[in-house]
Formats: C-alpha cells, structure tokens, sequence
C-alpha cells in the first residue's frame, strides 16, 4: 500500500476528484446543521447516533505533519504513543496543549465484514494545538509531541481521545487528521495503513469555541475567511467526514463519528505525483 503522507497542492486537487466517486456512494446522512452562534459559550448539539450503516470514509491526504517517520519524526514507536488522554506530550519531552477540552469518540465499521464493528482496529490520530501549531514540526513545538495517540478499538469498534478542541488556521477548515490500521501491530509499525482521512468539525460548535476561549483569538478570522465548499479537503463533500458535537466550551465539547473502513483496495491511490516537505501550516492539509 503507498503511503499517503503529504505530496503538494497537485495531489490534494486529485484526490479530491477522485473522493468525488466515493461520495457519490455516501449515506444519505446529512451534514450536521452549521448554523451561526454567539458568544455564550453554548455549542449546538447533534444528536445522530446511529452507528448500524456508515458511508465509507474517502482517503485523503496525510498532509505535512503526520509524525510516522514518512517525512521526519515518527512518534508511532515511541513508548507511551498507546493512550487515550493526548493533551500532553510524553516520553522525552513535556508539555500540555491549552484549550477547549474536548472528548472524541470514533465509532469503526467494518465495511469488507459487512458493516460490522471493526473490534480490535488502531486509529492514530493527529491534530493542531489552540495557536494552530503541529507538535514535532511548527515553531515553537518542535519540541512537543502532544495532541498524538493510538488507540484499540473496542468489541463494539470504539475508541475514545481526551484531547482539546483544534484551531483554525489559515486556508483550512478546522480539522482532524486520522488513519485506521487493522491491528495495533500494524499502527506503531507506522506501514499498511488500511485509511488515511481527516474529520471535519462544525462550523457553529467551532465558532462557539473559538469565542469562548481568547486562546482561540486567530481562528476567528480565519474561519470567517472559510467555508466547507472552499475547502480543498472538504470542498467535494463532507457527509462521511463531519463529526456530531455536544457540550458546552465551559464543561468540553464532546465529538462523535461514525467511520466507515473500506476494503484496504478501495483505499490506495495508485498514482503517486511528487512528495512535498513540510513548512509553516498551508491551505489544504
């Protein structure tokens, strides 16, 4: 399987009209709603619970920053990556990412067994901190490896992160990035990832949020600058992608999903362009 790790503005534009085909399969769930909110410090709840069907997540790119060794710092063989609380750095380095906490909550199915659970499946998952910085690569956090982690899915396919709700930087609606292996074994090998895809997160909760908390202060305008269409991940559909929230930013966000794992052939892009290297964060990633 070729890995999907960041290979410049070509790559997205292709894989975004090759995603074009695979949401045309989707489930006919709508978006969650994305509604304007104020400053109360209330997040919109989505109450979508059903976790028996699941439209099959598109692949997308790992972007610049994924931290697997593909392109630099590979946290996936460090002792301790295996965790559900990822707010804080750990082995070698310290630190704990500031923001809105948040509890996300992934629910796997099994789309080549039929839909069912995808018990014993690892999911890595990766994301910005409240400045919009990567951990291992952006200024200032090179030396930080918070905001990473794996976790086993559960007998009914789950899997639960603590974490803090991402920023929005610019270019980029606000974002989880993710990949799902078939065996624990296969994630901190960091190879034969069976999805690479990010997760969207809605506009009211995330607007919610950034209000609330003036660590936030730069998503702001950068999230106004942006919308779901614009996106270059997003921008051909997101019914498979976006998340359900809940939660206040006083007491946590709370973020579910419902994932569904295609056979690892329906994931593989088999036309490579250019790699790229990594920078500053940049629109589409």
């Amino acid at each position: 399987m070729i890995e999907e790790h960041d290979r410049g503005f070509g790559y997205d534009i292709s894989v975004m009209s090759r995603r074009r085909i695979l949401l045309g399969l989707g489930a006919a769930a709508g978006s969650a709603a994305i509604a304007a909110c104020g400053t109360t410090g209330t997040a919109p709840s989505d109450t979508r619970t059903d976790t028996s069907a699941a439209a099959a997540a598109p692949q997308e790119t790992m972007g610049p920053y994924p931290g697997d060794g593909s392109n630099g710092p590979n946290v996936l063989i460090e002792s301790g990556v295996v965790r559900s609380d990822i707010t804080s750095s750990f082995g070698p380095y310290t630190g704990v990412a500031q923001g809105v906490p948040a509890t996300l909550t992934m629910n796997l199915r099994n789309l080549a067994d039929n839909g069912n659970p995808g018990a014993a499946m690892a999911v890595y998952i990766w994301h910005c901190d409240r400045e919009g910085r990567y951990s291992l690569y952006s200024e200032g956090v090179t030396e930080q490896n918070y905001l990473r982690g794996v976790q086993v899915a559960d007998a009914a396919g789950a899997v639960t992160f603590r974490t803090i709700f991402p920023a929005t930087y610019p270019g980029r609606w606000p974002h989880i990035h993710f990949e799902v292996f078939d065996s624990l074994e296969s994630a901190v090998a960091g190879s034969a990832a069976r999805l690479t895809s990010q997760i969207a997160l809605p506009e009211a909760t995330s607007s919610a949020v950034y209000n609330f908390d003036d660590g936030y202060a730069a998503s702001i305008p950068n999230l106004g600058a942006l919308s779901l269409d614009s996106d270059m991940v997003f921008g051909d559909g997101w019914t498979a992608q976006m998340a359900s929230t809940g939660g206040t930013p006083a007491t946590g966000i709370d973020v579910a999903i419902t994932i569904g794992v295609a056979e690892k052939s329906k994931n593989v892009d088999t036309n490579p362009p250019p790699s790229g290297g990594p920078g500053g964060p940049p629109p589409g990633r």
